[in-house]
């Protein structure tokens, strides 16, 4: 039930006769290098989005207080019919 370790290393035995060690060993140089590469891919994206989001802030200042200057406003008029 299941695949044991010796069924495991039998299909490893056969997988080195026929590629042999010198190509897996480049096989796997290159997925670690196509590891690495994602991985520093994923970190400049991170990057990325936190340079974005510090770009979004002043805007959000911005609309918080525009907002702000709407209710003053309206508070102003709200007075002013008050002293009518």
């Amino acid at each position: 039930m299941g695949i044991s370790i010796w069924q495991l290393l039998i299909v490893l035995v056969i997988v080195v006769l026929l590629f042999g060690t010198k190509r897996l060993g480049s096989i796997g140089n290159d997925l670690g290098a196509a590891i690495k590469g994602f991985r520093n891919s994923v970190k400049d994206e991170k990057a990325d989005d936190e340079t974005d989001e510090s770009f979004k802030k002043p805007e959000q200042l911005a609309e918080k207080s525009h907002g702000a200057t709407e209710s003053t406003s309206t508070q102003s008029v709200n007075s002013e019919k008050d002293k009518h």
